[in-house]
């Protein structure tokens, strides 16, 4: 497979990661620590999901090839639910770096990792290019993830921004999880 198609996967899986990247790095609670443990997650499980995917996409390529983008929109919109509770009860804690939570989003944005591998990363039948396109994938999700905290850094300087974080972050993950559920 050429690098440029991987490449484009690598774009296209990472969104879901940056999109919720910016929004949890505009609740000023989220710690240096904290992003470095989500980026790690994003990046681990979307390499771990697709080199799954394509190991398995030979048995599950039709069957599964539509629930793993509604499972992971519904995880995406209760952790914005969630968001948008603590806004209101505002209690000095963040729900997003509680524990588990960074394995729940890292989880939820790389569900449709399952996908493309079921679909177009069981074409590869080297395991090295499959160990090392997959590989890749989660490392460019990585970075992507810390360019959007980077981003979300500034974001909150905005008086507006950083005063309404948890509304504006829950909002967007409850309108990206039904993206995912129902617009594909």
């Amino acid at each position: 497979m050429k690098f440029y198609f991987i490449f484009l996967i690598a774009v296209a899986l990472s969104l879901d990661a940056f999109g919720v990247s910016l929004c949890v790095g505009l609740n000023g609670a989220v710690e240096k620590r904290n992003r470095l443990q989500f980026s790690f997650s994003c990046g681990f499980f979307q390499f771990f999901f697709a080199t799954c995917g394509a190991y398995a996409g030979f048995l599950f390529n039709t069957y599964i090839a539509s629930v793993p983008q509604v499972i992971g929109g519904a995880l995406v919109s209760i952790v914005g639910i969630l968001m948008v509770k603590e806004g209101f009860n505002n209690k000095g804690e963040c729900i997003l770096i509680k524990p588990g939570m960074i394995l729940v989003l890292g989880v939820s944005v790389s569900i449709d990792a399952l996908v493309i591998g079921f679909t177009v990363l069981n074409n590869i039948t080297n395991g090295v290019n499959l160990f090392i396109s997959t590989l890749f994938i989660g490392v460019f999700t990585f970075g992507m993830c810390l360019v959007a905290f980077f981003i979300s850094k500034y974001l909150q300087k905005i008086h507006i921004v950083s005063k309404y974080a948890d509304y504006i972050g829950g909002v967007i993950l409850i309108i990206f999880g039904i993206k995912m559920m129902f617009f594909k």
